[in-house]
C-alpha cells in the first residue's frame, strides 16, 4: 500500500512538472472566443468591439506578454500587436523597425538575429528597463490561443509567413490582418491566401480610387469590417462608412489620437466620454480601437454595448 502511495505521488509530481499549469491557463473563459467572433460576424448588432493599442501597455511594456494577458484578463475582445521580421526570418512582436525606443537594445530589428533579441530587454512607458522579453509571433499566439482575437499590424508584407505561424498554433481562425493594398493587390501578392484568412482593408479619405477600392472589397471579398480614418467631422468618410454598414461590414475606428478620429480621441474620452467614444459609435463605429481598454470597457458596458 506504501508502495503503491508513492508510486502514485511519484507519477503526479512527474506529471505536475511535465506540463506545468502557466499562469494564463486561468485567463480560458468557456466559451468567450465563441462569442466574440460571433459578433464579430453580426454587424448589425449593438454590441462595441474592444481592441487594445499593442496590449495594456499603460501597465506592462507595449507588445509583450503581459500586455497580451492583461487584455485578456479585462475581457477585451481584441489586441493589436505589430509584427517584424528578424534577421533569421522569425516574426517577433514590436512596432518600430528599430529596437531604441522600446528595448534597451539599439539598432534596426532587420539586423538582429531571434537569439541576439534574446540578449535585451523591453522598456515599460516610462523607458525604464523592464524583466520582459521581446516576443516572438509564435508565443504571442499561443498566449492569445481561446482567448481573444488579435490584430496584426506592420505585417502586410509578411501575412504568408504569419499564416504559417498561426497554422502551427492553431490560431488562424482568431487573427485579423489588414492592409492598405485594394483587392487586386494583395491577390496579386498572396493568391489564394486572402480567403483563407480574415482580412481588414484600412481607408481614408487619401485612398487611391477609393469608392471602387471600398466596392471591389464588398464585391470580390466582403470584409468583416473595414478599418476608417478620418480627421475632421465632416469628413467624406462618413458617406463611406454608410455604404459599408450597409453592405454588412462593422466599422473599426481607431481613437488613438485627434488625426484619426478628429477630436474625439482617447483623451478627450477621459473627462467627455459621450463627446469622444459616445460620437464615433453614433456615427457608425461598432469596433474602436483605443489606448485605454479598460476605460473603455467601463463605459460600453454602462451603456449596455459590451454585455
Amino acid at each position: 500500500m506504501i508502495r503503491l502511495l508513492l508510486s502514485t505521488i511519484f507519477v503526479g509530481f512527474f506529471w505536475i512538472n511535465l506540463y506545468p499549469q502557466k499562469e494564463n491557463s486561468a485567463l480560458n473563459k468557456d466559451g468567450k472566443l465563441e462569442t466574440i467572433i460571433s459578433h464579430l460576424n453580426q454587424p448589425n448588432d449593438s454590441y462595441v468591439m474592444v481592441a487594445a493599442h499593442r496590449g495594456d501597455w499603460r501597465n506592462a511594456p507595449e507588445n509583450s506578454i503581459q500586455a497580451i494577458e492583461n487584455c485578456i484578463k479585462m475581457g477585451v475582445d481584441i489586441v493589436e500587436i505589430d509584427v517584424r521580421m528578424t534577421k533569421d526570418s522569425v516574426l517577433v512582436l514590436m512596432h518600430d523597425s528599430e529596437l531604441n525606443r522600446t528595448t534597451t537594445g539599439k539598432g534596426k530589428i532587420s539586423e538582429w538575429t531571434l537569439d541576439s533579441l534574446n540578449t535585451i530587454f523591453l522598456r515599460n512607458g516610462q523607458y525604464r528597463a523592464t524583466r520582459h522579453k521581446i516576443p516572438t509571433l509564435e508565443e504571442a499566439m499561443l498566449i492569445s490561443k481561446g482567448n481573444i482575437l488579435v490584430n496584426l499590424d506592420k505585417c502586410s508584407d509578411y501575412m504568408d509567413l504569419a499564416h504559417i505561424v498561426l497554422e502551427k498554433t492553431g490560431t488562424v481562425g482568431q487573427v485579423i490582418f489588414k492592409g492598405l493594398k485594394d483587392i487586386n493587390m494583395v491577390r496579386k501578392q498572396y493568391g489564394g491566401l486572402l480567403d483563407e484568412i480574415i482580412y481588414m482593408p484600412i481607408i481614408r479619405k487619401t485612398t487611391p480610387q477609393l469608392d471602387s477600392h471600398v466596392d471591389d472589397f464588398i464585391t470580390e471579398y466582403k470584409p468583416v469590417a473595414f478599418e476608417v480614418l478620418y480627421n475632421t467631422d465632416d469628413s467624406p468618410m462618413f458617406e463611406v462608412i454608410t455604404t459599408i454598414k450597409k453592405s454588412g461590414s462593422r466599422i473599426w475606428v481607431n481613437t488613438l489620437w485627434e488625426s484619426l478620429c478628429g477630436q474625439h480621441d482617447d483623451d478627450f474620452a477621459v473627462s467627455n466620454p459621450d463627446d469622444s467614444w459616445g460620437w464615433v459609435i453614433k456615427h457608425g463605429a461598432n469596433m474602436i480601437q483605443t489606448d485605454r481598454p479598460e476605460l473603455l470597457l467601463k463605459y460600453l458596458r454602462k451603456k449596455g454595448l459590451h454585455e
